[in-house]
């Protein structure tokens, strides 16, 4: 009997062992994957990191420009204009005819001599034109204006360029004369030959008519068709045929979009080439699957019983799927939605493909003016040499990522603002 007892014992305790034994090494696999998630989260965390300081270092340059104080006797040069007349329209015209550019010039070659005065931007005067029309109070005495400077004394600032302007550069700087200021402007104006009087708002203006155009033409449409094919589409081959048609569509390459927008949309409006109206178009048949699928995902989450209680206290069909179902998929239809806009706001490809890859010096008036767009901008700039434009790049590219950021700030908030739980 007691041998019995004992081998019962003896194989309990093997058993719990074996149990033992693998439990340990179930929590240790479980411990491991934790650690590994962790780690891949830490990891993913220290490359955004890494790009965002990457990306803000490099691109802070590109919201300054130089400049030179240059200190002007408006009231002993001789600029016959009165006041009044620089709050009237045509006042940078009546400045230029009233010789400012020369006054401008002269003022320089008194204060640092005409090597320097030669240096200053060849558009300086318009700036200083626009300080006098915002503040025509400086036209009574002396006073010291900032003007931007030509590139290669910027260059020289940078301590590049040529051995002599880096000299003059250095001279200037140490007389209190040059130096880097805040250019708010960059985010007034449109893109420019010269680095430093390169804007932003003309690409961004751009995107902005381009990107009202791709949402009132991709949602309606691609809602509507989201609500047919959940709500109304019979069971059929060829309803499957539809989707597995919009699935591939939403995994085609964009350029073919542009190649279709070049066939298509150009051959039909061929005035409007590099137009937001056509970049709208073409980028809306890219947004456009996936609105398709984002919305039927969101249409399939909504429960059955929402749509049987409806009918059950007499509710049409129309009545169930506008009153009841689509508020209720709401959210998840403008998550997919902003998403895909926010796609579309970074895509290059197609758009190069119509067009809108032309220098434009001016913002857009409209819809169907010439334009560019932020991330074709920031292409164009990223293949010019000059350093001063690698700055403006990355400038450009804070300034997509802000938007972007916003895009997806906003889907958040509509997703957490008509939310339902049930």
């Amino acid at each position: 009997m007691s041998e019995t007892t004992t081998s019962v014992d003896a194989q309990r305790e093997a058993r719990n062992a074996r149990i033992a034994a693998r439990l340990k090494k179930r929590y240790a696999a479980e411990k491991r994957f934790k650690y590994l998630a962790m780690g891949s989260v830490i990891f993913s965390a220290l490359v955004l990191a890494f790009l965002l300081f990457v990306m803000t270092s490099n691109g802070i340059a590109g919201f300054s420009r130089a400049e030179m104080r240059v200190p002007v006797d408006f009231s002993g040069a001789g600029l016959t204009i009165d006041e009044t007349r620089l709050s009237q329209p045509g006042a940078q015209s009546a400045l230029e005819s009233a010789g400012l550019a020369d006054i401008l010039q002269f003022s320089a070659t008194e204060a640092y001599g005409p090597e320097a005065a030669d240096e200053l931007d060849a558009a300086a005067w318009r700036n200083l034109a626009d300080q006098l029309i915002a503040d025509p109070a400086m036209l009574r005495g002396e006073q010291t204006v900032s003007v931007p400077v030509s590139e290669d004394l910027a260059s020289g600032l940078r301590g590049e360029g040529a051995p002599q302007m880096r000299a003059l550069a250095d001279r200037l700087e140490a007389e209190g004369a040059l130096y880097r200021a805040v250019d708010w402007g960059f985010l007034s104006r449109a893109d420019a030959t010269n680095s430093q009087q390169a804007g932003i708002w003309g690409a961004l203006k751009g995107s902005l008519l381009t990107m009202v155009v791709t949402l009132a033409l991709a949602f309606p449409i691609g809602v509507l068709s989201a609500l047919y094919l959940e709500e109304y589409a019979p069971r059929n081959k060829w309803t499957d045929i539809i989707e597995v048609s919009i699935n591939n569509l939403a995994a085609v390459p964009s350029i073919i979009f542009g190649l279709l927008g070049l066939a298509v949309f150009l051959a039909i409006f061929p005035n409007y080439r590099s137009a937001p109206l056509i970049g709208g178009m073409t980028l809306a048949l890219m947004t456009m699957p996936v609105i398709v699928i984002s919305g039927r995902n969101a249409i399939k989450a909504v429960p059955p019983s929402i749509r049987d209680g409806a009918l059950a206290i007499g509710a049409s069909k129309v009545q169930v799927v506008f009153h009841h179902v689509l508020p209720l998929a709401l959210p998840g239809i403008l998550t997919g939605t902003i998403i895909g806009m926010a796609r579309a706001l970074g895509e290059t490809a197609p758009l190069l493909m119509i067009g809108m890859r032309a220098f434009v010096a001016t913002p857009p008036d409209g819809f169907t003016s010439p334009s560019s767009v932020l991330p074709v901008q920031i292409f164009l700039w990223s293949d010019e040499i000059n350093r001063g434009f690698v700055e403006r790049t990355s400038a450009a590219i804070i300034v997509l990522l802000v938007f972007l950021l916003l895009m997806n700030g906003l889907a958040i908030y509509l997703r957490n603002r008509f939310e339902r739980r049930w």
